[in-house]
């Protein structure tokens, strides 16, 4: 059979699902429908239909668009089955039942953005990047009864620059995603539907990949200081990890604050302890200063904006204050001229 008697359904929804769809299309496979979630209600009254990425595209090529609100819907059933598909395709969709994905001959295969069976879950690229991994991949695997579970296909790797935020992850993993996903379509092809694949081994599982909520983002300065990087970068632009700036004078109020990006600095708070010279540290200093630095503790140093951690100082490069646009810390300074005098928590 040749790819283009080949008869694809496509299933996924954002952005990283349209760089596969783009892929197959532009390369003359026969994706003869799309399916994609409902359009999302946007706008202040919810009153705006937002259509999703996918369902975009598929409308600029021309492809047929399902959208059902239940997978298990008969109506939805009947007109899926109509398209007689040999094989489906999914791309960061949702959970099928057994009636959808076992209902082309040549089965269901997944485009996972993780090396299976690590990071099984709604968030895996994230989840790489919070964890500090140094790489990722890409997998594809026939579905089955459980989430990500299903016999591996094929596997990719992808490299984890410490510097790199989790877009730039997203972006790189959509690409490989494709190519992986057309590579394992010729695979299905070249096998008569008999592609090989391997069971998983759940002892190889060590990370999980929960979906994020606004709970998740938020930063825990108790942490080391590289935890709380690559935490930020994980984030990082989308949906962003955040604190609260919150006024020593505790009859202020605190303010929400996204922080988007951070720099190591290697420089040791002691675990919260302040290193001095002097034998006698207070002795040393008239004020009576204490001797430890508070968790959360801000201080502007050289038109750096600093914060303690359990370990060492973090820089704050990027961030945003509540109601104001993203900006550079040291032009947040300019209008910030007593950090001391705040806590982040």
């Amino acid at each position: 059979m040749e790819k283009k008697n080949l008869r694809i359904v496509f299933m996924g929804t954002p952005e990283f699902a349209v760089g596969s769809l783009q892929r197959l299309v532009e390369n003359g496979y026969n994706v003869v429908a799309v399916v994609t979630q409902p359009d999302k209600p946007v706008g202040r009254h919810a009153s705006v239909l937002r259509p999703s990425p996918v369902k975009e595209y598929a409308l600029a090529h021309g492809l047929p668009v399902l959208q059902p609100l239940k997978m298990k819907d008969e109506h939805f059933l009947d007109e899926l089955r109509s398209y007689n598909a040999d094989l489906q395709v999914v791309v960061a969709f949702r959970m099928l039942p057994e009636a959808v994905w076992a209902m082309p001959r040549f089965g269901t295969f997944n485009v996972h953005a993780a090396l299976l069976p690590d990071y099984r879950g709604a968030a895996p690229i994230n989840w790489a990047v919070i964890n500090g991994e140094t790489r990722t991949g890409v997998t594809t695997f026939f579905l089955d009864h459980d989430i990500d579970t299903g016999r591996i296909i094929a596997q990719r790797q992808f490299p984890i620059p410490d510097d790199a935020d989790v877009e730039y992850v997203y972006d790189g993993l959509m690409q490989l995603g494709a190519q992986l996903c057309t590579d394992t379509v010729d695979l299905v092809l070249s096998t008569d539907g008999n592609a090989p694949s391997q069971p998983q081994q759940d002892s190889d599982a060590h990370h999980a990949a929960p979906k994020i909520f606004k709970e998740t983002c938020a930063i825990d300065f108790s942490l080391t200081a590289k935890r709380i990087y690559d935490f930020v970068r994980g984030l990082s632009p989308v949906p962003g990890a955040w604190c609260m700036l919150t006024p020593r004078d505790a009859n202020a109020p605190a303010q929400v604050l996204k922080i988007y990006k951070t720099a190591k600095t290697h420089e040791s708070t002691a675990g919260g302890a302040l290193v001095s010279s002097a034998p006698d540290y207070k002795a040393a200093n008239t004020h009576d200063q204490p001797t430890s630095v508070e968790v959360g503790t801000l201080k502007a140093e050289n038109r750096r904006l600093l914060v303690a951690t359990v370990d060492e100082w973090l820089e704050i490069v990027e961030l945003q204050p509540a109601g104001k646009k993203r900006m550079a810390a040291r032009d947040y300074l300019n209008g910030f001229q007593h950090p001391e005098h705040f806590l982040l928590k």
